[in-house]
């Protein structure tokens, strides 16, 4: 009698301190779902934020190509036509970013050598900050989008774990209610070793925290 009852002390106490662990596992593990849910509405808003101003930017790229490409053709136009006050006029409204580009295509003298390039646009200095500030803001939704995708892939780690430590939980209670000592041993040992499996794995994962 005394074996038996130091058996169910010992269960008693075992079966308390998983009840006790499992409880505060499984609010650690909704915390963290929940905080990486956070982080990936948070990533996944900024991710588009920077897609849509990078639509924006490359929209405003390409009205800016068309308007140096208007007034390289009028300007074009006009020197062909040998109407040198017409191209000055054309010339001197080349916008800023346009300049470079036309000076280092004139300096390949495409009039007469055959082996120019054959407009300003193909010229290495062609180069529109509206184009880049989009490149930055692509890369940008890219690394966010990365990001969101990171912390979903860490809440459902979180989630799972949440279900393995609600089941170590569910062992212990329900081993409380079974008579034989047989039964309540298989039941806590079932219960430790999906808390201890779940801990352990746990512990692997990222964690965040509010500031």
């Amino acid at each position: 009698m005394a074996g038996r009852e130091a058996r169910e002390h010992r269960l008693e106490i075992l079966g308390t301190i998983l009840l006790a662990v499992a409880a505060v596992a499984t609010a650690w593990a909704t915390y963290q779902a929940g905080r990486w849910r956070g982080e990936q509405a948070a990533a996944t808003r900024k991710s588009e934020a920077a897609r849509v101003e990078s639509s924006e930017a490359h929209t405003r790229a390409g009205q800016l190509t068309q308007i140096d490409l208007a007034t390289f053709i009028q300007w074009a136009n006009a020197n062909l036509a040998h109407d040198l006050k017409q191209a000055a006029f054309y010339r001197r409204r080349f916008r800023e970013e346009f300049r470079p580009a036309f000076d280092a295509w004139i300096a390949t003298r495409p009039f007469t050598s055959p082996s120019a390039p054959s407009t300003p646009f193909v010229m290495p200095q062609y180069r529109l900050a509206a184009t880049k500030r989009a490149e930055q803001l692509a890369a940008v939704a890219t690394v966010r989008s990365a990001d969101a995708a990171d912390a979903n892939e860490n809440a459902d780690d979180y989630l799972l774990a949440l279900v393995l430590f609600a089941s170590s939980l569910f062992f212990a209670g329900i081993a409380t209610k079974v008579k034989s000592l047989g039964q309540r041993e298989a039941l806590l040992g079932v219960g430790w070793l999906v808390f201890a499996a779940a801990l352990v794995w746990v512990a692997t994962r990222s964690v965040t925290f509010s500031i």
